[in-house]
């Protein structure tokens, strides 16, 4: 790329990472002015334009705002006092936002919870909020008494759309109770002594490697969501915003959220994503945005055309994990102006924009500004998963090209705040010390990225998912990539197993069938576009893919399970054979644990 080109990019960005500061550059961390302040002073701005528009209803800015105070004075009259927290476990409905909305404007927490988690693993989330008040709808109460019996703490179910029948001394509706509540705002005066360091929420890790992990995502962490997209989308009163990702996962919840309200756009709420309903929504909802996750992207690639493909008006998609393979076809098939990709994480204090649009880059950091992003890669060791010290016990920063794990330094300031989680020792686990300098403290992200010569940086895997076998580091997200396109397959997870008397792991890949899956078929497509030591070694036919709600793929389960024919459902092949795989036999399965097979 030329001299020209490259000034003319770099202005661009710099042009676009100014918009993006001017939102978020007053958040201190010692304000008084908390997230229900921006939102209140966007509803004084647009108080009489449609805020929210779920399935059942729409809302105006001044509605939303006199809902979520309901949910606000309830609180107040319920008896808790600021700091305390409340569960909310409820679909994507504009009463989502009206409540945890109305709980900060008298000080009070909300812990998001995932809908889709069930019994044991709900109990733990609810347990880890400290929360004994939990908010529900029709949807979702149900699972919420299930998991009681797990859970040491009593807990009160609150429950929007319950029918009296179903009331009983620890379950009550809630409808009534907010109907009648002033909608006239809390007094500032209910938060005061409050600042931007205080919890706001609480949003839940995805679980994909375990049980979740509850982030604690104070009021500057919120705000500075929502403004940045506020301000990097350029949204305007006359755009609107489709969001079909769950409300309790920081795209959906914040990202997708603050770039409507905060700027007076409309947002276009949806229960849940469908593939097939996914285009005539847009079209007939006149959507001008949608906030994507990866996953859905490749989901709408891998549906048959239809005739609202590019009936849309979109002029911009936003979000996070869009796949290099998947970017091109995405946006070329569909028409999509513009795609806009960031990297961050919902704990984390790294943050990185694609503002060019570059396929298959999370984010870019021109020279002329390294010093005013907080974020730098660090050789790694993949077989210790930890960051590599030079003699002098410091870490050492990756050169061009070189993979290294993402890190922040952590400082007493909104761009370098690291909050933790609710659990202190799982806080404790993502600092590391003693980086660059005696004393400093960082952020690790656990994941693994490169950076290239102009200054854009790619995903490369998280660790734990990259693994060593043959003296060779493989990244999973690299071989999911280049088997997705193999004949018979449907969907494709990778991970490595471990092998009695092999060093590292193995590559397996869980394979869903695209009809009639042939094994000599997939062998010479891996052997054509992955190296030997990347070719999986085991694989595994499954009928359909575990994924979490925001479609991230659970490996936790798979790896556990392995490749023994007699622990897991349906078919495994080892590599080798004429047909480049042969069925798994318990006479194969004793081989390779007595040596006598070679891998």
């Amino acid at each position: 790329m030329g001299l020209v080109a490259n000034i003319k990019r770099d202005l661009r960005f710099v042009a676009s990472l100014r918009r993006l500061l001017n939102r978020i550059k007053p958040i201190t961390l010692d304000s008084p002015v908390l997230v229900s302040d921006d939102f209140e002073e966007a509803v004084d701005r647009f108080a009489d334009k449609v805020a929210v528009q779920d399935e059942h209803r729409s809302l105006t800015y001044r509605e939303l705002d006199a809902l979520a105070n309901r949910f606000g004075h309830w609180a107040k009259d319920r008896g808790l006092r600021r700091g305390e927290v409340i569960a909310l476990v409820m679909s994507n409905r504009a009463e989502y936002l009206a409540a945890w909305l109305g709980f900060a404007k008298v000080g009070i927490a909300t812990a998001l919870i995932n809908t889709n988690l069930t019994g044991q693993a709900l109990a733990h989330c609810l347990a880890l909020s400290g929360a004994f008040n939990v908010v529900a709808d029709e949807d979702c109460w149900r699972e919420v008494e299930e998991a009681r019996p797990f859970v040491k703490q009593n807990l009160m179910l609150w429950v929007l759309g319950l029918t009296p029948e179903n009331e009983t001394s620890q379950r009550r509706g809630l409808d009534g109770a907010v109907r009648g509540g002033s909608s006239v705002r809390p007094s500032p005066s209910v938060r005061a002594g409050l600042t931007n360091r205080d919890t706001a929420l609480f949003i839940y890790t995805s679980g994909t490697t375990g049980l979740p992990k509850a982030a604690r995502i104070p009021h500057s962490r919120a705000r500075t969501y929502m403004r940045a997209f506020a301000g990097c989308t350029e949204s305007t009163p006359e755009d609107r915003i489709y969001n079909c990702l769950p409300l309790y996962h920081s795209t959906g919840g914040l990202v997708g959220v603050g770039a409507a309200l905060l700027n007076g756009a409309r947002l276009i709420l949806r229960k849940r994503f469908s593939a097939t309903a996914f285009w005539p929504d847009v079209r007939e909802s006149g959507a001008t945005m949608f906030v994507y996750i990866g996953e859905l992207c490749r989901y709408l690639v891998n549906s048959p055309p239809g005739e609202d493909d590019r009936a849309h008006r979109l002029r911009l998609a936003f979000g996070n994990g869009l796949r290099p393979d998947v970017w091109e076809e995405f946006q070329s098939r569909f028409a999509i102006p513009r795609i806009l990709e960031f990297y961050g994480s919902t704990e984390g204090n790294v943050s990185l924009f694609n503002f060019d649009g570059k396929p298959g880059a999370i984010g870019r950091v021109p020279r002329l500004l390294k010093s005013r992003i907080n974020i730098r890669l660090v050789r790694f060791d993949v077989e210790t998963e930890t960051p590599v010290r030079g003699s002098n016990g410091l870490c050492q920063a990756t050169s061009v090209g070189e993979i290294g794990e993402a890190i922040g330094m952590i400082g007493d300031d909104v761009r370098h705040d690291f909050s933790g989680y609710a659990d202190k020792a799982a806080s404790e686990k993502k600092i590391l010390t003693d980086v660059f300098k005696r004393g400093d403290r960082w952020f690790r992200t656990g994941d693994l990225m490169r950076q290239d010569s102009e200054g854009y940086f790619y995903f490369v895997d998280r660790i734990g998912d990259t693994f060593r076998w043959k003296g060779e580091n493989v990244s999973t997200t690299e071989v999911e990539q280049r088997l997705a396109e193999a004949p018979g397959v449907h969907e494709v997870i990778a991970y490595g197993v471990p092998v009695p008397g092999h060093e590292g792991k193995a590559g397996m890949v869980a394979v869903v069938a695209d009809g009639r899956f042939s094994a000599k078929a997939f062998a010479e497509y891996a052997q054509g576009q992955l190296p030997s030591y990347a070719q999986p070694v085991f694989v595994r036919l499954i009928k359909a893919v575990d994924t979490t709600g925001t479609f991230k793929y659970r490996k936790v389960d798979l790896v556990s399970e392995g490749y023994d024919p007699e622990r897991v459902d349906g078919q495994v092949y080892v590599r080798g054979g004429k047909n480049g795989y042969q069925k798994l036999t318990p006479t194969a399965l004793a081989a390779i644990a007595s040596g006598e097979f070679r891998l």
